[in-house]
Parts: C-alpha cells; sequence; structure tokens
C-alpha cells in the first residue's frame, strides 16, 4: 500500500513539476511573440514559394499542389528545432537547468516542459499550414480517420525530430554551435520526397530518398490523405505508412535515453 502511494505521489508530482515548466515555456511566446509568428510565417513562405513560384516538380504528374502540400507539411515537421535547440543552449549557458537541477522538483521535468510547449507549438503550425493548403487549392480525399491518422504520423515525426534536438543541444552546449548543427536540416528535408518524386532522380540517389525516414511519413500521409504520390512500387513506398511509424519509434528509442542520459550527466 505504501509503495502504491509513494509511486502515485512521485508520479503526481513529476507531472506536476512538468506542467510548470512546460507553462514556463509558454510564457516565452507571450513575452516573445516576434519568434512564435517568424517560426509560422516561415513555412507557409516556402509553401506559397514552392508553389507559385516553382509551379511544377520533377516526376511529378498530374495537380503539383495536391503533392506538394503533404511533403512541406512533412518537412515542417523538421523546421522550427533550431528556437528549441536555442532555448537548451541559453538556459545551459546561464545556469538556469543547474539552478533547477538544485531545487527539490523532478530531474526531467525541463525536458518534458520543453518537449510538451514545443509539441503544442508543432500542433499550431501544423494547423497554420493546412489552413494555407487548403487556401491555395488543396484537398485531402479521405475520411476523417485517415487525416487524423495523417496528422498523428506527422506529430509522431515531429516528436522525434525534438528529441534528436534536444540532444544534440545539449551536445553543442552553446548557441553559436547550433546553427551548424540545424543546416544538417536541410539537406536531410531535401533528400526526401517531400518536393520531388524519386523517378526524378538518379536510381541511387532515389534508392536512398525513399528510406530516408522524412520519405516515409511523406509517403505515408500522401496515401491518407488519398493526394499523388503514395503509389510507387519499391518495397519503402508500398510499406510507407509501416516506416513512418517505425522509422520514428527507432529514433525515439535512440535519442530520448541519450537526451536524458546527456542532462543527467551535465552536473557531473
Amino acid at each position: 500500500m505504501t509503495t502504491t502511494y509513494n509511486t502515485k505521489s512521485t508520479l503526481t508530482w513529476a507531472l506536476a513539476d512538468s506542467w510548470t515548466m512546460t507553462r514556463r515555456e509558454l510564457d516565452h511566446w507571450v513575452r516573445q511573440p516576434v519568434q512564435v509568428v517568424v517560426g509560422l510565417v516561415f513555412p507557409v513562405m516556402l509553401l506559397v514559394m514552392f508553389s507559385y513560384l516553382i509551379g511544377g516538380g520533377r516526376g511529378v504528374d498530374g495537380d503539383f499542389t495536391s503533392f506538394l502540400v503533404p511533403g512541406m507539411l512533412t518537412m515542417t515537421m523538421a523546421f522550427g528545432l533550431e528556437s528549441t535547440m536555442l532555448s537548451v543552449t541559453q538556459d545551459l549557458g546561464k545556469g538556469v537547468i543547474d539552478r533547477f537541477r538544485s531545487m527539490p522538483m523532478n530531474s526531467g521535468a525541463v525536458l518534458v516542459g520543453r518537449s510538451v510547449a514545443d509539441m503544442l507549438q508543432s500542433v499550431v503550425g501544423l494547423t497554420v499550414m493546412i489552413a494555407v493548403g487548403y487556401a491555395i487549392g488543396w484537398r485531402w480525399h479521405g475520411g476523417f480517420a485517415a487525416f487524423l491518422g495523417a496528422v498523428g504520423l506527422l506529430l509522431l515525426l515531429r516528436f522525434a525530430m525534438l528529441w534528436i534536438g534536444i540532444y544534440l543541444a545539449m551536445v553543442a552546449g552553446k548557441p553559436e554551435l547550433v546553427q551548424a548543427v540545424q543546416m544538417l536540416v536541410w539537406p536531410i528535408s531535401f533528400l526526401s520526397t517531400a518536393i520531388a518524386s524519386p523517378e526524378s532522380m538518379p536510381s541511387w540517389l532515389g534508392a536512398v530518398v525513399e528510406w530516408n525516414p522524412m520519405s516515409a511519413t511523406a509517403t505515408a500521409v500522401r496515401g491518407l490523405f488519398g493526394n499523388p504520390g503514395a503509389d510507387g512500387d519499391s518495397w519503402a513506398a508500398t510499406h510507407a505508412e509501416l516506416l513512418a511509424v517505425v522509422w520514428p519509434l527507432a529514433l525515439i528509442a535512440v535519442f530520448f535515453p541519450l537526451a536524458v542520459q546527456r542532462f543527467r550527466d551535465l552536473s557531473r
């Protein structure tokens, strides 16, 4: 009985501490609205630019907008990690995390609060992108359950990318090193099926691109939305929904414990 009570008490305090840290991050939105707005506007600008200025995709047959929007939604899940990484490194540099660690609070609440706030911001950003996509002519043709499934896969990818970002931020340690790490997002994003079909690429490059975790999510999301670009004949393309779940879970399984262990080692 005592063990059960202590377990419940520990869990309750952990949740309370995590929510406190989440509120701290959300307060930053109020004090720094420009950063939030820029984070929302940047992917919208990319979507509009690719849709209207480029107006076509390599190896894409039919309506490019229907192909593009799911891909841009996928790419958006990798964007914005710079703000998360900067927040972590700034807290490290100012000694904020050390002060939190000295307080009687759950040791993982800082990371959980950061991740919850980031996911809430991702939901807002995803909603804005879907609304803009609808405004420029994109439509989904599946049912509501398929729509929710697609959104779930996108947020799962974001959650995996988030823990990669948190871990790399603690490894980098300094805000000035974050930009170097953030640059890796661009080649990973563009070496995917987000804005181009593998059929338009050299065979060796197309094979590599199809196994990109972002390609799995982009292809799976297109299939759930009923949009073009989800009808490849490779194993990766025909099992995209499976890979869109397995890839993020594998990344979380690797980087979540690494981030937690790195956080615990900070004060040593």
